[in-house]
């Protein structure tokens, strides 16, 4: 046999520095192999995952409140519409122009009953996904912006139906 002996232990530094640098790459290593079995532990759950794509807190999406809207909800949803209509009029294409309105807009909705299965609604969370998957200073198109003005003004007109719904 060779003169190997198996035993012995592998010197992978000859120095001071050269070692530091091994022991930071193996604590590095470490927390990398953490995160991963963390991230996986809490991707087995479809709604956090969801959560995350969306960008709203759970405690947003299924709110606790039951009871009726109050004119203060109702106006401050109807600035949330008003004000993001009117960004994309104005040509504000970019996600960290459009990210923080929609966000605001959808947590608002989110408020109301009744508003929560509604097609808009799911258009605007489908739309706050798409601005989620952007990078900070990408664009949308004239094509996407039209669209998604069209669904936010049809979220806009089923949100006060089912506010005149209640009221009857």
């Amino acid at each position: 046999m060779n003169g190997l002996n198996l035993d012995e232990e592998v010197r992978l530094y000859t120095n001071n520095t050269e070692r530091e640098k091994y022991n930071l790459r193996a604590t590095l290593f470490g927390i990398i192999v953490s995160l991963e079995y963390l991230e996986r532990a809490y991707m087995d759950n479809p709604a956090a995952l969801h959560r995350i794509k969306v960008g709203v807190p759970a405690t947003v999406e299924h709110s606790s409140e039951a009871g009726p809207e109050t004119a203060k909800q109702v106006a401050e949803t109807t600035q949330h519409f008003i004000t993001f209509m009117d960004a994309l009029r104005l040509n504000l294409r970019t996600k960290e122009e459009l990210h923080p309105l929609l966000r605001d807009l959808v947590t608002s909705c989110s408020k109301f009953k009744g508003h929560k299965d509604s097609e808009g609604r799911s258009k605007m969370v489908s739309w706050l996904i798409t601005l989620n998957g952007m990078q900070i200073s990408e664009r949308l198109s004239d094509e996407q912006a039209r669209q998604l003005l069209f669904d936010i003004e049809h979220a806009y007109n089923e949100f006060f139906q089912s506010l005149s719904a209640k009221s009857d």
